[in-house]
């Protein structure tokens, strides 16, 4: 249970992301283990500072703005300008949707995204970005963890509570020993590779940005779409400029983390 003012709004807004059209207050309330009065409080405190709003229903949902805090926060940054055009050329490359991936502490959230795939079939998934990705059925935590120790990375996958409200696949592994084995298999190819495991008819890969002689990995990049698309022979086809495509990635992670440590560092000076 959230404890303090601050936690339980917080838990409050996480608990509306994904749910666009709203979330009844029993259910809310459910969610973050309050009391329905509690909840209601909070509910009207956040709909009076503009974060939540009640739809004709009377379920609540989010308000574009927190969506406006974050694109503004994401804006700033260097690396994530400076991506949006390199996640375009994959995605055109592909046909495919093309993610951008950024470690936040132990989450893995997707922050950006190119979509190649112009007609026909193709993939939109929902919830989209700032979403936490789950690890050991995603190419995208697999290619992660694959950077990590065994340990780590179990523990990781071990602690991830699953999302309901998005299935996962038949081909998603049931054990720590088949997540453990796609890790193996990510790390022996450089990328990760998942089929109708993340999502029933989608397949994905992913590989990992790599900063500083793997000392950090600040994120990943995936290719998802449609597994008759998005086949195991394609997979191979465009491995290579997946892996171009992290390498590049990586550098403007690198270059965006000098640049922050020589602006922390002036700043001490100053």
């Amino acid at each position: 249970m959230a404890t303090g003012a601050l936690s339980r709004g917080l838990a409050v807004l996480e608990c509306l992301v994904g749910s666009p059209d709203g979330l009844p207050l029993t259910r809310i309330a459910e969610t973050v283990d309050l009391p329905k009065s509690g909840a209601h409080r909070m509910l009207v405190s956040l709909i009076e500072d503009g974060f939540v709003r009640q739809v004709p229903s009377g379920d609540y949902a989010l308000t574009l703005k927190i969506v406006s805090l974050g694109l503004r926060h994401l804006a700033t940054s260097t690396i994530f300008e400076l991506a949006v055009p390199v996640l375009a050329k994959l995605a055109n490359e592909s046909g495919q949707l093309v993610r951008l991936g950024l470690v936040d502490g132990e989450q893995l959230l997707w922050v950006a995204k190119a979509q190649g795939a112009r007609t026909g079939l193709r993939y939109e998934p929902d919830p989209n970005h700032g979403s936490e990705i789950p690890f050991g059925s995603s190419a995208s935590g697999l290619a992660w963890l694959s950077q990590l120790s065994d340990d780590e990375a179990l523990r990781l996958v071990a602690r991830q509570a699953p999302d309901d409200r998005n299935p996962i696949g038949h081909n998603a592994p049931k054990t720590l020993a088949e997540v453990q084995a796609r890790i193996d298999n990510a790390r022996a190819k450089g990328w990760a590779q998942v089929h109708d495991s993340i999502e029933e008819g989608i397949s994905a890969m992913a590989a990992p940005l790599i900063v500083g002689d793997h000392a950090s990995v600040p994120g990943v990049v995936s290719i998802a779409g449609p597994s008759v698309k998005l086949t195991a022979d394609r997979m191979e086809e465009l491995a290579p400029s997946l892996l171009a495509t992290a390498a590049e990635l990586s550098q403007l992670a690198s270059g965006f983390s000098h640049e922050l440590r020589n602006r922390q560092e002036a700043g001490i000076a100053g």
